[in-house]
């Protein structure tokens, strides 16, 4: 009986090293398709920082109109999360999304790529996009969770 072999897995660095170490590492297997706006596999070493389930709205709690507008209020509002750990973007290394209408996130696909890019820039951590039947805030449409690792 022969054992399967394994696939060999290829580890990218991501861009650049900064003070603080190296950053996190995409993990690529060999042979698989390179993904499009997201990771297969992250590995980092560091301080964890986590978001709960963040929404599009605002500091005063006013939702954001709209199924994009809610995604870009949701992306900035985890940016500040993260600078308030001292983390950036690039230190993301997962992003979990909840929409109510997996159909309104494929139809934005392109516009939503251009305020992920305005941003998080082009760094993509890995990711999952659920759908769910509603959230907790019954006019919200999409709810984001982060990771991110800050380098020792």
């Amino acid at each position: 009986m022969t054992t399967p072999k394994a696939p060999q897995l290829a580890v990218l660095q991501t861009p650049a090293e900064d003070d603080a170490g190296p950053r996190a590492q995409v993990l690529q297997p060999s042979g698989w398709p390179m993904p499009k706006g997201y990771a297969n596999g992250m590995a980092a070493e560091g301080r964890i920082v986590v978001t709960g389930g963040v929404i599009g709205w605002d500091a005063r709690e006013h939702l954001a109109d709209g199924f994009v507008a809610q995604v870009r209020q949701a992306l900035s509002n985890i940016a500040e999360i993260l600078a308030e750990a001292g983390a950036r973007p690039e230190h993301l290394v997962r992003l979990t999304w909840y929409v109510v209408d997996v159909e309104e996130y494929l139809a934005n696909l392109k516009e939503l790529g251009k305020i992920y890019r305005v941003v998080f820039g082009t760094h993509y951590p890995a990711m999952a996009l659920v759908q769910v039947v509603r959230l907790v805030e019954k006019a919200a449409r999409v709810e984001i969770e982060a990771t991110a690792v800050i380098p020792r």
